[in-house]
């Protein structure tokens, strides 16, 4: 009889403390990535809009690792809608934080110089643009000795596999931190 208890009681136990221990920090991290992702998508589609909605919804879960990677590509989605202001901020936000992000922080530049060019801002625009080539040379900088026009809506300057590949990446290495703790 006493089994039996103690057999229920580990049981009910296991099914209320179970899923407490899953609840682990990567699925998070794979959550946030993957909503990172789809604005990425949704925004080389052109819908910029939902994008940014995505993208904010991707901020809200607070995962530190990936602010960077979503408010460099809230900044480029926020050119494309004409919030100048906002997306320069984005891009600010993206810029600030520290660590090799050397990729980031390229385009977070490129996206700034975007904002700065449409607002007007033209020499620092050209110096937001100048940081970004200094930090990737494969970046094709716009002409800037025209009229400013606004840069019109394109697709995303990362390539197609970079989303994938950065949250994988990052959640290995979250996953390998977190292992690392116990």
């Amino acid at each position: 009889m006493n089994f039996k208890r103690v057999l229920m009681v580990v049981l009910i136990s296991s099914c209320l403390i179970l899923p407490a221990m899953a609840a682990d920090p990567s699925d998070q991290l794979n959550s946030a990535g993957a909503l990172y992702s789809k604005s990425v998508d949704l925004a080389n589609a052109g819908n910029y809009s939902e994008a940014l909605e995505i993208s904010d919804q991707a901020l809200a879960m607070n995962v530190t690792s990936l602010v960077p990677l979503i408010q460099t590509n809230r900044a480029g989605i926020l050119v494309m809608l004409g919030r100048f202001e906002e997306a320069d901020a984005a891009a600010d936000v993206a810029l600030n934080t520290e660590g090799n992000l050397t990729s980031v922080h390229s385009i977070a530049w490129y996206n700034k110089g975007n904002a700065l060019r449409s607002l007007g801002r033209l020499d620092e625009a050209k110096t937001a643009y100048a940081e970004a080539h200094a930090l990737d040379t494969s970046l094709m900088l716009p002409d800037l000795s025209s009229d400013t026009v606004p840069p019109t809506p394109a697709k995303s300057p990362l390539l197609w596999f970079t989303a994938p590949v950065a949250v994988t990446l990052i959640s290995l290495i979250c996953g390998l931190l977190y292992r690392g703790r116990r």
